[in-house]
């Protein structure tokens, strides 16, 4: 398809953080990707009509809706971009892939690996009939993490023996900090772990190649409860998640996910060690990667204009920021629909995540290590 074709009409289904930075995505792709597929941002979706106009007007869009059902009726709506709490993705996301329309999921994927494994047999099906589907693991669109596949790939550092990862924030280290939905089981199915243990999970895939085949987690609630609006709540998540991880290459990796990290406002780290060299990342310094070849590490300022993605972008030096990916990856969306192929990661990506997820669960619980068992 080129700029020529007919727009493909966007619905998003939230308008709070993730319905905000979406929203930037869609907005800015016609300007980054002016030769790729046309979109027209129609409608944003949200159960508060005050809320969701204003969010509408600030966000660019042509209107807003508080009933997501008839939105999926509309014939101007090709994609429908899911950025709800975890409880209600299952619901949307398949009435929206039986209505025909792609969909685009925020992460993870789903709150149980139950509902995983619909949304990836649903998906599968719809796939049949031309009807794409995407997990919006926002990551795999940073130009340094991109990069370090690559190198990974070419054998750069060698057999990966070994990674260190860890995503630790501080925005509930304070126990005065109120209640939220994320702290509700039933809502977002798990706390830090799918919060942010489901990108860590993702990369690893998504860098190495190689699948999880073995688990030992720990998960620690630190603050037992929480003020709601109707006096203190009990939390029913994690706070803290630990797991060290055998992958199927032989790797080893271990990750750490925290939202009581204090001083760490979004704290993304990767170390991986190869038999021939390393490399290393900082999210909170995301256009740099760090590289050792075996001749000590080197900086590598990733904004050229053969690196991963900034074909589309700024001259060189001239850095990208945390809002980039989504731009990126509503591109990358797009662009796979146009070309009636399959965007990556896809709901089966997401499935696999939600399968190491579920075993950190258990390790946790059974106080043992557990193999993964075939997902499908």
């Amino acid at each position: 398809m080129d700029s020529a074709s007919p727009e493909l009409g966007i619905a998003v289904i939230g308008y709070s953080f993730m319905g905000k930075a979406h929203s930037n995505g869609w907005r800015n792709i016609s300007a980054f990707y002016p030769g790729g597929p046309a979109v027209s941002q129609r409608v944003i979706v949200g159960r508060d009509r005050e809320r969701v106009d204003a969010a509408a007007r600030q966000y660019g869009w042509q209107e807003s809706a508080t009933d997501w059902r008839a939105v999926l009726e509309r014939d101007d709506v090709d994609i429908v971009d899911i950025c709800t709490p975890g409880h209600l993705h299952e619901e949307i996301a398949l009435a929206a892939l039986a209505a025909g329309k792609h969909v685009l999921l925020e992460k993870p994927l789903a709150n149980t690996l139950d509902e995983a494994r619909g949304l990836a047999a649903a998906a599968a099906t719809a796939q049949r009939d031309g009807v794409r589907s995407m997990v919006a693991f926002n990551y795999r669109r940073v130009p340094a993490l991109a990069l370090a596949r690559e190198l990974i790939a070419e054998g750069a550092i060698g057999e990966v023996r070994e990674v260190r990862a860890a995503y630790l924030q501080d925005w509930l280290a304070d126990e005065r900090a109120p209640m939220t939905w994320r702290l509700r089981q039933e809502q977002a199915g798990s706390g830090v772990l799918g919060d942010l243990g489901s990108h860590l999970v993702d990369l690893l895939r998504f860098l190495l190649g190689q699948e999880v085949q073995r688990v030992t987690g720990q998960l620690r609630t630190f603050v037992a409860s929480r003020l709601g609006e109707d006096g203190p709540e009990e939390v029913t998540v994690d706070d803290v998640a630990w797991a060290w991880l055998g992958l199927s290459d032989g790797a080893e990796a271990s990750i750490e996910v925290s939202r009581m990290a204090f001083g760490r406002k979004n704290g993304q780290s990767l170390e991986i060690y190869g038999s021939r060299g390393a490399l290393s990342f900082d999210l909170e310094r995301l256009n740099e990667l760090w590289v050792d070849e075996g001749k000590g590490p080197r900086r590598t300022l990733v904004t050229e204009a053969d690196h991963p993605y900034l074909f589309a972008w700024w001259p060189p030096g001239h850095v990208l920021g945390w809002d980039t990916t989504f731009t990126i990856q509503a591109a990358e969306f797009v662009q796979a629909i146009a070309e009636e192929r399959d965007p990556s990661p896809s709901f089966a990506d997401g499935l696999r995540v939600q399968g190491v997820l579920d075993a950190v669960v258990r390790s946790n619980d059974l106080r043992r290590t557990v193999v993964i068992d075939d997902l499908v």
